[in-house]
């Protein structure tokens, strides 16, 4: 479990909030990395205000440009 932005859509709306977030609420994917730090770029603004249709699949943890150790890959 973490701390982070988590951005949802459903049929009550649009709606991102700081929360901790568990490793289920997380996509299937093929790395997992401890991250150290984080930044939001551009395109996660945009993905958190919902101004641009950014986000493709839902929920969307913003924040790829990380540095960290990788765990499993």
């Amino acid at each position: 479990m973490f701390q982070g932005i988590l951005i949802e859509k459903d049929d009550s709306g649009y709606r991102a909030r700081l929360q901790q977030i568990h490793d289920d609420q997380l996509p299937e994917g093929d790395v997992t990395v401890r991250v150290a730090y984080s930044t939001l770029n551009f395109k996660d603004g945009l993905a958190i205000t919902g101004s641009s249709p950014v986000v493709r699949k839902f929920p969307m943890v913003p924040g790829i440009d990380l540095a960290g150790t990788v765990e499993v890959s």
